[in-house]
């Protein structure tokens, strides 16, 4: 490892945001190509078929294939072997079937439907399944939203679907059929199809990271004291599209009231405070106190900058730097326990995670991985320090390894894109002095940019040349 940067505040420009970008859609050939890789996969599982299940929290797996989510509803979708694909609807998510973006039949399944719709039938829910073609199959896969690691279960055999469809399922089979945990066909952090994306499925998320930066930063020039939480929040909502966290805009201590949203507090000089928004493709999130400078700071955490902040800010640094293709999981965790140690700093969760149509798909990064980074990949810096009576360090975005071939495959086909990636890498390199790796594309503008005081817009942490 190099030796660690040294780190001081000092005057930057902002970095440049982009609005109003278009999106990118998904195309035939990339829907046809993640089918392919699915059927693969369970090819590979010897599945017979793979049962997907979605509702508007968990809809990912289920909208990589179909291109939406079931709004209001539950939903599943049962892929068999050879290709056929059946959609098991709820009544306000049948008109969505002809839109899906794969070749599919529908059943009508009310059950999933919302409290006192109309659940008319002629068929139990197990009967009604059967009509999917699950009927006489040996192994069937079931995909929720989980793949379990617990070291006191048989993981291959939880499951994360509501209990009256899981039960159902049984029902609808022979004794002989054995179902088994598939999630980790879309999101094993090692085999996963849903963890490699080409350069279609890049551009389209690079716009959801370019949203929640570029909201990010808009908010931090608006906080001033005398303004509520409101306020701020209304500014982290961005071209009417649909968060996929919490949004938090928090002053002084949060969850007053068990609340998690923004509310009529108002800001006060030398609060704590934090932000958060994501979107597909990338999240972005800030921490630090409301104030010019740190002799603002009430007594008891005046060394801030030199206790948490810097610390922090260092570990974001080596992340960035290390990071690259072919490293692995268990490098870029044990680096982080080095720059920033979690018996001191506290935090634990994975420091770093991939990032799809969900904030948190699933981590690579964990202690003693030896899972490599991949080109393709589309990462989230996601340290959380913890120290007594401070407020927290946060600067969260996102950015995607690319090697040689899929840079090429970017600056040919998404030019434009291509335009703000390399604006992005002459910010972070020129004017914060960490140096990145060619494979390292920054999606969000603001990656690595942190001011530590909210009411000094022109101070930012930053490596000495």
């Amino acid at each position: 490892m190099t030796e660690p940067r040294r780190i001081v505040v000092k005057t930057l420009p902002q970095p440049q945001c982009w609005q109003s970008l278009p999106s990118v859609t998904l195309t035939d050939d990339t829907l046809q190509m993640r089918k392919a890789n699915v059927l693969a996969a369970m090819e590979q599982r010897a599945l017979d078929t793979l049962v997907v299940y979605a509702d508007k929290e968990h809809g990912a797996n289920f909208e990589y294939l179909t291109g939406f989510i079931p709004r209001f509803e539950e939903a599943l979708l049962v892929l068999h072997q050879n290709g056929d694909a059946v959609l098991v609807l709820g009544n306000e998510n049948l008109k969505l079937a002809a839109h899906a973006r794969i070749e599919n039949r529908v059943v009508h399944a009310p059950w999933f439907s919302l409290p006192n719709q109309p659940m008319t039938n002629t068929a139990s829910l197990p009967q009604t399944l059967r009509l999917a073609g699950i009927e006489g199959k040996q192994r069937i896969g079931i995909a929720g939203w989980k793949v379990f690691t617990s070291e006191h279960d048989d993981n291959h055999h939880l499951f994360d679907l509501p209990g009256f469809i899981l039960d159902a399922l049984r029902q609808a089979v022979s004794p002989q059929c054995v179902l088994v945990n598939a999630t980790d066909v879309f999101i094993s952090p090692a085999h996963g199809v849903r963890i490699i994306n080409n350069a279609n499925e890049l551009a389209h998320y690079e716009y959801g990271a370019n949203l929640a930066s570029t909201a990010i930063l808009t908010a931090l020039n608006a906080i001033e004291p005398g303004k509520t939480e409101k306020q701020i929040g209304a500014l982290l909502a961005a071209d009417g599209q649909a968060n996929n966290v919490v949004m938090i805009a928090a002053t002084g201590e949060r969850f007053a009231h068990a609340s998690l949203y923004p509310g009529d507090k108002v800001i006060e000089r030398g609060d704590k405070f934090s932000l958060t928004t994501s979107f597909k493709g990338g999240l972005s999130s800030r921490a630090a106190y409301v104030v010019a400078n740190e002799s603002e700071l009430a007594p008891a955490v005046a060394d801030y900058l030199d206790v948490v902040a810097i610390p922090y800010y260092r570990a974001v640094v080596g992340w960035l730097e290390h990071l690259r293709v072919g490293v692995t999981g268990g490098e870029i965790y044990q680096l982080i326990d080095t720059l920033l140690p979690k018996s001191e700093y506290h935090w634990h969760l994975n420091p770093g995670h991939l990032v799809a149509d969900e904030e948190w798909m699933c981590s690579p990064i964990m202690p003693h991985s030896s899972i490599p980074l991949a080109s393709g990949m589309v990462l989230q810096i996601d340290i959380i320090p913890s120290r007594a009576g401070y407020a927290g360090a946060s600067i969260e975005d996102t950015v995607a390894l690319a090697d040689k071939a899929l840079r090429d495959a970017l600056k040919r086909d998404y030019p434009a894109m291509w335009s703000r990636i390399e604006a992005r890498r002459d910010y972070v390199q020129r004017y914060l002095g960490i140096q990145l790796s060619e494979d390292v594309l920054p999606f969000s503008n603001t990656v690595g940019y942190l001011r530590p005081w909210l009411l000094d817009k022109t101070l930012a942490l930053g490596c000495e040349a």
